[in-house]
């Protein structure tokens, strides 16, 4: 193949990733138009359309999606291939991208990357916060991080952080106008600072288990949010109730600013769990990342 078809399939796998000319764009290095150029030739020498172009977005069409779903694991095998080659250099280099949600991306990976960033200044890790359940393969992600009980079984999972468990607290402002909640079925009588998972666009659930059994409650309120961070600054602003990571809000516990409620219906379930698949064992900027976050008890 010569090279500037090669760079023809960059192009197109890049814009359909992105789902815009603007993102892909600026992800390359090149103009919109000179961008847009280069897929209307690889487009005319296939003969085939292979995006969708409207005013706001950019997406497969259904010839353009097979080669998308063919073509990108090949291209994520060669750069691997190529990044195993750090392992012939004095420290190793190379590019680890992780998916995560927030919480772990403050809690676990930011704290156990630091010094090793430090030590081997070549490595670069992209980190790409999401509450979603993607799929890491196809979204080119070398790992993803979950809780271990929500990892794919055709996966490698290595556990990164201890047990922790869930809280729901409320305002001492709020609770001055709402009776403390004894048993979760009382939360239906309060408000709810919610979380909407972006995958399946639905509201987080609040789970709770006591002596083996479990309940599942929706907590209605005026406020939504896609991350933790806002329903926490919700929550001490006295807009309703959050549930939230126990280690998110321990401080503002114990600075009188928050109240935890329903303690015992807040059992400790697995922590999380770096997750990828098997291929990425090979790679030695990927082993050292491994061990870096690797939970030693």
């Amino acid at each position: 193949m010569s090279r500037e078809r090669f760079d023809d399939l960059i192009a197109f796998l890049t814009i359909a990733r992105a789902g815009s000319f603007t993102r892909a764009a600026a992800q390359l290095g090149v103009s919109q138009s000179a961008l847009s150029h280069t897929l209307r030739n690889l487009e005319n020498r296939l003969g085939v359309r292979l995006l969708t172009r409207t005013t706001r977005s950019v997406s497969p069409t259904r010839a353009g999606e097979h080669l998308l779903q063919t073509v990108a694991p090949r291209m994520k095998e060669i750069e691997a291939e190529l990044a195993a080659l750090s392992a012939y250099r004095d420290k190793p280099a190379g590019n680890i991208c992780i998916n995560t949600a927030g919480h772990a991306a403050d809690t676990i990976l930011w704290p156990k990357l630091e010094p090793l960033l430090h030590e081997y200044p070549d490595i670069k890790v992209e980190v790409i916060i999401d509450y979603g359940m993607i799929d890491i393969v196809a979204q080119r992600c070398d790992a993803g991080i979950r809780i271990g009980d929500q990892v794919e079984k055709d996966m490698i999972a290595v556990r990164i952080g201890p047990d922790w468990r869930m809280s729901v607290v409320g305002s001492p402002h709020y609770f001055a106008s709402h009776s403390l909640p004894q048993v979760p079925q009382d939360l239906t009588e309060h408000i709810g600072i919610n979380l909407r998972l972006p995958t399946y666009g639905e509201l987080l659930t609040w789970e709770f288990s006591q002596d083996g059994h479990e309940v599942k409650v929706h907590v209605e309120g005026q406020l939504i949010f896609n991350s933790g961070l806002p329903i926490l600054r919700a929550a001490l602003a006295g807009f309703g109730l959050a549930y939230l990571p126990e280690d998110m809000v321990k401080e503002h516990i114990t600075a009188g600013h928050l109240v935890s409620v329903l303690e015992n219906w807040c059992q400790p379930f697995s922590g999380y769990h770096l997750y990828y698949p098997s291929r990425q064992q090979s790679l030695p900027v990927f082993k050292l990342v491994v061990e870096a976050l690797r939970y030693r008890g």
